[in-house]
């Protein structure tokens, strides 16, 4: 009897996602996490609205530049930037990415149109004097006109609808892929939203240290932060917990067979390891953090420590999701090797869009005054 090996023959597949991915699903979720959360400071009423102003700062800002940032990534992620019109002369209704590139510059609009209205009042304020920044304040405010606050209300909630939809969108984008068993799932869209605001929270705890107009209400700040990221937290607990139970029980096929596809590998076990670390290490963080509330100089003093640790996990699920799920094998057994080259798209990419984030964050607070009280006051009074 003759004996022979067969021996099979598979290509190198290139990434389908990039590093600009990541950094792009990243910045939208802080970006319509952060919105929500300045919404009860903007357009809520009473004691609502005044114990929610210090945060719907710092959101309102943070909201804004990561809108107008995480569209760069998403260009640089097309491979060719160029083509992004494509989307728009050869329309598809029936996809997600298609669907996308209407909903994000509607996004895009009404976010710079809620945020405007909000920081108005502030800029016809700061138009008195001379000098660069006051000479910002009279372009921008438009006149003297007053934007009514049903106005701001209008738009507020028209931001927050295609807020929504952009969370739609990116979830449905990636599930929706059947030849990925790790990405086929319907949780994976739920799971996006929680962990983005989780990262949004601890952005806000973070810049509440370093950027927040006035010590008084900083504390507040915190326990509110500290708050959002335990519940959030706590839901992204129960949707991973229902991810393996469906699958370990055998009701989804999908997720059963996304299980199966890293069993064998020890990486994936280490990565399991480590994320379910970093999330009871931030869970049991805040907690302990918003138990020493009484205490506002010791929760002010380390608060921030959560804050980073919620950004690395908002993020980390992001890179475990976009790009170590592309080195498991889709048509053969095995796993392809992640190389993170030094590149625009590797390391330099990366560092390179929190760069350009910092830079819109740092001329904002250079040249509007968004710290005032008299923006979200006014709208109130």
């Amino acid at each position: 009897m003759n004996s022979s090996i067969i021996e099979i023959l598979t290509p190198r597949y290139e990434l389908a996602w990039y590093p600009w991915a990541v950094q792009y699903f990243f910045l939208i979720a802080i970006s319509y996490s952060a919105l929500l959360l300045s919404l009860p400071g903007t357009i809520g009423r009473g004691q609502l609205a005044q114990r929610w102003q210090p945060m719907a700062r710092l959101a309102l800002l943070i909201t804004l530049t990561c809108t107008l940032v995480a569209p760069v990534a998403l260009l640089a992620d097309l491979h060719q930037p160029m083509r992004f019109w494509h989307f728009y002369t050869n329309a598809t209704p029936t996809s997600w990415m298609s669907i996308g590139s209407i909903l994000l510059p509607l996004y895009l609009i009404s976010v710079l149109a809620y945020v405007w209205l909000a920081w108005r009042p502030a800029l016809q304020k700061a138009r008195a004097g001379s000098g660069f920044r006051p000479s910002i304040a009279k372009v921008l405010s438009f006149g003297d006109w007053q934007a009514s606050r049903a106005i701001l209300t209008t738009v507020a909630l028209v931001a927050t609808l295609f807020a929504f939809g952009i969370m739609l969108y990116t979830g449905a984008e990636i599930a929706i892929i059947k030849a990925r068993p790790l990405w086929h799932t319907n949780w994976l869209p739920i799971m996006f939203v929680t962990t983005g605001m989780v990262a949004a929270a601890g952005l806000v705890i973070l810049l509440n240290r370093w950027m927040s107009p006035e010590r008084e209400g900083r504390e507040d700040i915190n326990r509110q932060g500290l708050k959002v990221i335990l519940i959030a937290m706590l839901i992204s607990a129960l949707v991973a917990t229902a991810w393996f139970v469906s699958g370990f029980s055998g009701h989804s096929d999908s997720v059963a067979a996304a299980l199966q596809s890293i069993q064998a590998n020890s990486d994936w076990r280490l990565s399991a390891i480590w994320a379910l670390v970093a999330g009871v290490t931030l869970f049991v963080l805040a907690g302990l953090a918003l138990k020493a509330g009484n205490q506002a100089r010791s929760v002010l003093n380390w608060a921030w420590i959560v804050g980073l640790l919620a950004l690395h996990v908002g993020w980390a699920f992001r890179w475990m999701v976009l790009m170590e799920v592309q080195t498991v094998a889709k048509n053969t057994a095995g796993y392809y090797q992640l190389v993170v080259e030094l590149g625009s798209y590797g390391l330099m990419g990366i560092i390179g869009t929190f760069g350009l984030w910092l830079a819109a964050l740092l001329l904002i607070d250079l040249f509007i005054p968004w710290q005032g009280k008299a923006q979200l006051e006014a709208q109130h009074g």
